[in-house]
């Protein structure tokens, strides 16, 4: 066996260290890959979230003391302004810009607070769980194999 392969066990072949880096590059690419498509989806969806609170403008709930009612217009605009920019940086994501990483990371995280903010007021909080599991997918893609992103 040559000094620049690696055996793996349970086959019967090795692969050079070129080979897994290859191997590994394309692993990367996919997770950026994915991130990028799914940062998109939750742009689109957070445009529309905003988009209805735009459109209601008040979200009221019922109390034991009373009626509570919010004005949403100006939170329905973040809301409608940032999907862009998620969409946007996921965008830049799946084109291999590599100052949509960072961006993206730092994103996704502001959102997710923003989500968990609503998980207990909403009136759909398996709604709101399922944007909080959507962009921890794109956490943990984006910062998975970190030591590889050199490779790709």
């Amino acid at each position: 066996m040559p000094p620049d392969a690696l055996f793996i066990l349970g086959r019967n072949r090795s692969l050079s260290e070129r080979e897994v880096q290859v191997a590994s590059a394309r692993a990367w690419s996919g997770w950026i890959g994915f991130a990028g498509l799914l940062l998109m989806i939750i742009g689109a969806i957070d445009f529309f979230e905003g988009l209805i609170a735009v459109i209601r403008k008040e979200y009221w709930q019922f109390t034991s003391q009373g009626l509570i009612i919010f004005n949403v217009t100006t939170w329905g605009w973040l809301a409608m302004i940032f999907g862009v920019v998620l969409f946007l940086v996921g965008l830049g994501l799946t084109g291999g810009a590599s100052w949509a990483r960072w961006v993206a990371i730092i994103l996704i995280a502001v959102n997710l607070l923003g989500q968990l903010g609503w998980v207990g007021s909403s009136p759909y909080p398996v709604w709101a769980l399922t944007m909080v599991a959507l962009q921890i997918i794109v956490l943990y893609a984006l910062t998975a194999r970190w030591s590889d992103a050199g490779a790709a």
